[in-house]
């Protein structure tokens, strides 16, 4: 290199830079340069710009959780139990808003809370839903506040069911435990049952949907709950062919129930059950401990007809396919009051769907 570029070189570079500043180019926001402001000519590194933190991202949604019904309805808000089953809340009007009614299928089950107790259930019911098979077991599932007690007076014998918050002929949901929750007899079969028969008619008569939340109610830390919440709104008539909202009571006439730990015992001062629905046609429930063969009924009275499986405990109508799979030892035939069955832990085949017999959903 000569001694006249060596001269020439510092001074290319200060007019470059001199050239840059003036043309307005950006630099980089990272390692950028600027002249002195005092004029000396010196260049000066900046610091490196501060990154900005990116924005949270949003945590991957997970199962939805069934919509809880608003905090407006409470224990408090319910009429003290007065003999009746159940109750009308909110007008009879449930608590669904516009942007539920959907004819999408779907069902959501809470999970467990600490204390193991099952929260909302929350289904829109429709034929894709409901059942093909017949129900399985659900006796190795043990609710909150679950206890084997049994009351003479108490239809059935047995004081608590294993009560499906949706139905299993509503749904087919079967030994889930976030769908199982200790009920009496009474809430079972006289509280939920004849809501869940209406819900299951219109569907299979209509095809349409039905939005249907039951929300069991704890006081406390109580284990048993004080009752249920049962929502039914039909979709595409807008709640001409179903809306109900009412709250069951979760009490057997004739029995105090200490609601903290499940136990109970008898209540002389209060009719029983059997008093209080006397002369009524109860639907049943399958029973642990249930005899293999019907027992003769003197109330026994002209009736339909019913094939029996005294193997699983199903009552059949004669047409049913089930009857011409039966091995011949284990059917029976029956005419009379169906109520006698199933007070013996008999339960309607849900193929066949036998009318007027329902479905219990209990222990």
């Amino acid at each position: 290199m000569s001694m006249r570029q060596a001269i020439l070189r510092p001074g290319l570079l200060s007019l470059l830079l001199a050239l840059l500043l003036l043309s307005g180019c950006a630099v980089p926001e990272t390692g950028q340069t600027a002249s002195d402001p005092a004029g000396s000519g010196a260049v000066s590194v900046l610091a490196p710009a501060e990154e900005t933190e990116a924005p949270e991202q949003p945590a991957p949604p997970s199962d939805p959780q069934p919509e809880q019904p608003p905090a407006v309805f409470s224990l408090e808000d319910a009429p003290p139990y007065s003999g009746d089953p159940w109750t009308e809340v909110n007008g009879n009007v449930p608590f669904f808003s516009g942007e539920e009614q959907t004819t999408e299928e779907f069902e959501r089950y809470s999970e467990l809370d600490a204390l193991g107790r099952c929260g909302a259930a929350y289904a829109n019911i429709c034929p894709a839903l409901m059942p093909t098979e017949e129900r399985g077991e659900i006796g190795m599932i043990r609710p909150s506040g679950w206890h084997l007690a049994k009351y003479d007076f108490v239809d059935g014998k047995y004081l608590y069911n294993r009560c499906h918050l949706i139905a299993f002929q509503l749904s087919g949901e079967n030994a889930n435990e976030r769908n199982l929750i200790t009920g009496t007899r009474f809430l079972n079969i006289r509280g939920m049952l004849p809501f869940e028969n209406q819900v299951a008619t219109y569907v299979r008569e209509t095809g349409n949907h039905v939005l249907y939340r039951v929300t069991p109610l704890f006081s406390g830390d109580d284990l048993v709950a004080r009752g249920v919440l049962l929502e039914g709104l039909s979709v595409e008539d807008g709640g001409a062919g179903i809306c109900f909202c009412a709250f069951a009571y979760n009490v057997q006439p004739g029995v105090v129930i200490d609601y903290a730990t499940g136990e109970s015992w008898e209540d002389t001062s209060l009719p029983s059950d059997a008093e209080a629905a006397e002369g009524q046609n109860q639907p049943e429930a399958e029973f642990e401990d249930s005899p293999s063969e019907p027992e003769d009924s003197p109330g026994d009275v002209d009736g339909p007809t019913y094939i029996l499986n005294t193997n699983t405990h199903k009552i059949h109508l004669p047409s049913c396919q089930s009857v011409g799979e039966m091995k011949e030892k284990n059917k029976a035939e029956f005419s009379g009051d169906p109520a006698a069955l199933l007070e013996q832990g008999y339960t309607p085949c849900q193929r066949c769907l036998p009318q007027g017999l329902g479905e219990g959903d209990g222990e």
